[in-house]
């Protein structure tokens, strides 16, 4: 057992102090009442003292488990924990900013995320991987929504599409997570915690625990080939859902002085989620994103966790007072 407040226990030295009060004060009741009684007359006895002791030990213990609850005792229970993972894997090439969603791409994207986000589940643990041509950067995965919440709202487009190199970050996290290693999730030195020799395949989608979540318009202007790592993922059994950014017609973008015309490539899109066995998801239809955490079939772990045990403590101080109280008109006819 330990305390969040261990200081408070330093109340304890009061207890005895206040009972060596308490006798003294007793005594120089009983040597009064001594000297009023007639001579001869007993005025208490042995049985009368130790009635009198049970209600003043009751009270005593009351008073312990009183400081007890005031420094919040904490122990430590072991129980079985659900847990996914889940990496939103977020474009921010120079085409998110284009304005044929309302306001721009990156703003759907980034509303669609959130909503997500709110409505993960208990235990879902959620990262963040931003693309573009270079500069890979990584939330690593966590359960608390404002933290997350925060690294979306950073989100900006910046220049190029490596829509492969966003798939590897992803897988990347997924396996330091689930490894529960100490490996630095931000920077691509970090090594892999996953064995050195290539895993058998799997059949794809069968790594239920972890699921990507790919938000892109699905151009991509760099190696690596996005199909190659999409296979990977499909290799290792997870699923990549992908949602859609951007509509077919596309629209027209200036970038650093150059007029782009930027559109949604739907069929790479379609087949990295079909070669996953993941879902793909148009751009009218991102309000089915809550879908994405209803597949996840959690992977049941151990951990232990800290309660505390303070209203256990401050529930016995009060169930004590009661029999104290008890004892003493029982015993003395009277309340202490």
């Amino acid at each position: 057992m330990s305390f969040a407040w261990p200081f408070a226990l330093l109340l304890l030295v009061l207890i005895p102090l206040g009972g060596l009060v308490h006798r003294a004060i007793g005594r120089r009741r009983a040597r009064r009442a001594g000297a009023l009684a007639m001579p001869g007359r007993v005025t208490t006895g042995r049985r009368a003292r130790l009635r009198s002791a049970i209600p003043a030990t009751l009270f005593v213990l009351a008073l312990i488990a009183m400081v007890v609850a005031v420094a919040r005792p904490q122990g430590t229970v072991t129980l079985p924990v659900g847990q996914g993972v889940v990496v939103l894997a977020f474009d921010v090439s120079g085409s998110m900013a284009a304005t044929d969603q309302t306001p721009t791409r990156m703003d759907v994207a980034k509303a669609a995320a959130t909503d997500f986000v709110q409505h993960q589940p208990p235990g879902i643990a959620i990262g963040i991987v931003a693309f573009s041509d270079s500069g890979i950067a990584v939330q690593a995965p966590s359960t608390d929504q404002a933290e997350v919440l925060q690294a979306i709202k950073q989100l900006a487009p910046q220049k190029g599409t490596a829509l492969g190199q966003g798939l590897q970050a992803a897988l990347h996290l997924v396996s330091v997570a689930e490894a529960g290693s100490s490996v630095d999730y931000y920077t691509s030195a970090s090594p892999d915690p996953s064995p050195t020799a290539t895993p058998a395949p799997v059949p794809p989608g069968s790594h239920g625990s972890a699921t990507i979540v790919l938000l892109t318009d699905g151009e991509n202007n760099e190696r690596p080939d996005p199909l190659t790592i999409a296979q990977q993922a499909a290799d290792l059994g997870i699923r990549v859902d992908t949602v859609a950014v951007g509509t077919a017609d596309g629209a027209d973008l200036d970038l650093n002085g150059f007029h782009v015309h930027s559109q949604l490539d739907e069929a790479l899109l379609q087949q990295i989620a079909t070669m996953t066995a993941g879902t793909y998801y148009a751009s009218d239809s991102q309000g089915q994103l809550t879908d994405v955490y209803g597949a996840i079939t959690p992977k049941i772990t151990v951990q232990d966790q800290t309660i505390e045990l303070t209203a256990l403590a401050a529930g016995a101080a009060l169930g004590l007072v009661v029999l104290g109280a008890m004892a003493s008109l029982a015993f003395l006819g009277r309340l202490p």
